[in-house]
């Protein structure tokens, strides 16, 4: 059974928690993602700044109007000071949901596609021990599902194979846009390459991790953003 630690994405495209709104507009739009998880010092997630955080800033849309007074007299005074701070704010603490809903590494991918499917909600970070250690999209459910076509258990190696891979690609320095899926000692490559190059050389990083038996290339060219 596939687990979110066997799909997440592990390099984490992630800010902290004094980034300033413009800093984290312009990140999710380069790097084409609707939300990113709010990180401190330490490595603990504090919250998630999405899209829908950023669009209701004044800067945004234009200076907000106070609420009407029927809604000041009824609403919680606490309510009223969080809005103006969120749509205010000038770094991502400010305009971030709190407490965001998480699960663990050993999740069950049926459990993590009913929550985002519950929720309403694109991606869910993935903490162990207060620490943000990966994200599972629903893109990453789709790469797990198609991987996962043979039934049967996931070996321990499989996820040794995948640590392995990952530290290999921080080593090396390419294979930002990769998402590897290690099933039954096969390496399932998702993601976006810039080159054939590139995608070459990640098929072969690949096949040289001792355990991998085979390589499964289903990787796509990344589209540049034009400026």
């Amino acid at each position: 059974m596939l687990t979110a630690a066997d799909v997440m994405t592990r390099d984490v495209i992630q800010v902290a928690p004094d980034a300033s709104v413009q800093a984290v507009a312009r990140l999710l739009f380069e790097r084409r993602i609707s939300g990113a998880p709010v990180v401190d010092a330490a490595g603990r997630l504090v919250g998630v700044v999405s899209e829908g955080d950023l669009m209701r800033h004044a800067e945004a849309v234009g200076e907000i109007g106070p609420r009407s007074w029927w809604l000041r007299l009824f609403g919680e005074r606490e309510s009223v000071i969080e809005d103006y701070v969120k749509t205010h704010g000038r770094n991502a603490a400010d305009v971030m949901t709190r407490d965001p809903v998480t699960v663990a590494p050993d999740a069950p991918l049926a459990t993590v596609a009913r929550l985002l499917e519950k929720r309403r909600i694109k991606r869910v970070p993935v903490v162990e021990d207060g620490r943000l250690v990966g994200i599972v999209s629903r893109s990453n459910l789709l790469q797990g599902l198609a991987t996962a076509s043979v039934p049967g258990s996931v070996r321990t190696d499989d996820r040794e194979i995948a640590l392995h891979l990952q530290a290999e690609l921080r080593r090396q320095n390419f294979g930002s846009f990769l998402n590897p899926i290690v099933k039954d000692g096969v390496v399932h490559l998702w993601g976006v390459v810039d080159n054939e190059t590139e995608r070459r050389a990640l098929v072969l990083l690949a096949e040289q991790i001792p355990g991998v038996t085979a390589v499964e290339d289903q990787l796509g060219h990344r589209v540049m953003a034009r400026g």
